[in-house]
């Protein structure tokens, strides 16, 4: 199996190349449209600004090589954000993988960027076999993807959010798997074997 990994202008990608060598999987880190579109699965993570990172994807015809990949992928955090359709970060369009709007923690006392290990709840389709409701991951965010059709787990912060979407062959999680123990192993388990 061969495994790609989206460079782009992001951060955190060491941490999750970390989780795979655990898992016993060597990934490629590359922005060559021809490896993202020949690699068997394909992780698109990320830590950053939704502008910028969308400005970088744009520049380098990322954007359309996301949006028609066939195989499975992954976004992860930043990359859940920029699957759906708009951010409220710097008001940028996404790829609209997810027609979901991104928007920014608002509520009285609640303390953003959302940092810290919270439950997921309503889990559905096959990232999530064998995980339960209740189960705790990791969160570092201060915008988050709207109740939408296509949620695969919530989690409430606040509000009720998307903690993971999925449609077609895309799947996307708010929260690190690389950071999540056990459970966040189980999910990366999971998208590995589809």
């Amino acid at each position: 199996m061969s495994l790609a990994i989206v460079k782009y202008n992001a951060g955190n990608i060491r941490s999750v190349l970390f989780a795979l060598q655990r898992l016993g999987v060597e990934a490629l880190w590359t922005d060559d449209p021809h490896a993202l579109r020949a690699a068997d699965k394909v992780i698109f993570p990320g830590v950053g600004e939704a502008s910028s990172a969308m400005q970088y994807l744009r520049e380098r015809g990322l954007d359309t090589v996301l949006r028609g990949l066939r195989q499975p992928v992954l976004g992860i955090c930043l990359g859940l954000q920029l699957f759906c359709r708009h951010s409220e970060e710097g008001d940028t369009p996404c790829l609209g993988i997810f027609d979901a709007e991104v928007r920014r923690f608002r509520s009285p006392g609640l303390k953003v960027p959302h940092i810290g290990w919270n439950t997921l709840s309503n889990l559905r389709g096959p990232l999530f076999e064998g995980v339960q409701d209740g189960n705790f991951v990791y969160f570092v965010h201060s915008f988050y993807a709207e109740m939408h059709p296509d949620i695969a787990a919530q989690t409430d912060y606040g509000v009720p959010f998307s903690a993971a979407l999925q449609r077609d062959n895309f799947f996307a999680v708010q929260f690190h798997p690389e950071k999540s123990g056990e459970v966040g192993q189980r999910i990366l388990k999971n998208f590995l074997k589809l």
